[in-house]
């Protein structure tokens, strides 16, 4: 799906992208960059008749999606993406989803990080999907309400997730 790169502080922890995945851009058949910071934002929300933007958006200091598309498989491998998954590690970051598949079999891996802000909000998500011919990354970062990721999902590159079923697994883009 779509790969997060360039991340900016996140709530004083900085994480990295590894250099070798901005050079699968040069693989990709797609590249997606999308990066929304909070004056960006705003000027979205502003533009909102109906108000379900800058609901969902509220709270909401960045969104930054990476996503690549490759036309063959194993155009990249897992390892590239290990020193982003070692960054989000506890006691900053938490798993909730983690879906390995030993092939890909259209599912691809999976995982969600949040990043607990206290008061029953998430301080930041970043969502990582790894798929035979697309990797994706997304990271979501300011004071968010649990609720508010379901509104996010299918905008911005941002994909659905079904948090209840199936593994967490992505129901479309």
């Amino acid at each position: 799906m779509v790969l997060l790169a360039g991340f900016t502080a996140l709530w004083g922890q900085e994480i990295r992208l590894p250099a070798n995945l901005e050079k699968l851009a040069e693989k990709a058949e797609e590249s997606v960059t999308v990066t929304l910071d909070s004056n960006m934002l705003r000027l979205i929300a502003r533009f909102d008749r109906d108000g379900e933007a800058r609901k969902a958006l509220e709270g909401v200091d960045k969104v930054y999606v990476r996503s690549f598309q490759f036309a063959f498989e194993d155009e990249y491998k897992t390892s590239d993406v290990e020193p982003l998954r070692a960054q989000l590690q506890a006691p900053t970051w938490s798993r909730i989803v983690g879906v390995r598949s030993k092939r890909f079999n259209g599912d691809g891996d999976v995982d969600v990080y949040f990043k607990d802000g206290g008061n029953g909000k998430l301080a930041g998500i970043v969502i990582l999907v790894a798929e035979p011919r697309e990797l994706t990354l997304v990271s979501i970062t300011g004071s968010l309400a649990p609720e508010q990721l379901a509104e996010l999902g299918g905008q911005f590159h941002i994909p659905r997730l079904d948090m209840g079923g199936a593994g967490g697994r992505r129901r479309d883009r």
